[in-house]
């Protein structure tokens, strides 16, 4: 199980990347990443403690990194 960690951490910096070159935020390379990383390891630990996920551990990767972006506010956004 915690081999997977290394990996959801792989992908929800690819997913912040890629939210970034896109378009989807502009929060900024750094900040993107930073948030879609704390929510899949989040996410990862509610797994991990409670048994709660969507299905494999790279779907939930994607799923909260996403969700993150979403949910979380930034004040460093650029007009």
């Amino acid at each position: 199980m915690f081999i997977a960690l290394p990996g959801t951490i792989f992908i929800a910096i690819i997913i912040g990347y890629f939210s970034e070159k896109t378009g989807f935020t502009r929060n900024g390379y750094l900040i993107s990443i930073i948030v879609c990383v704390g929510g899949a390891v989040v996410f990862f630990w509610i797994r991990a403690l409670f048994g709660f996920s969507f299905g494999t551990h790279g779907v939930n990767a994607i799923i909260s990194s996403v969700g993150s972006l979403i949910i979380v506010p930034t004040h460093w956004r650029r007009r």
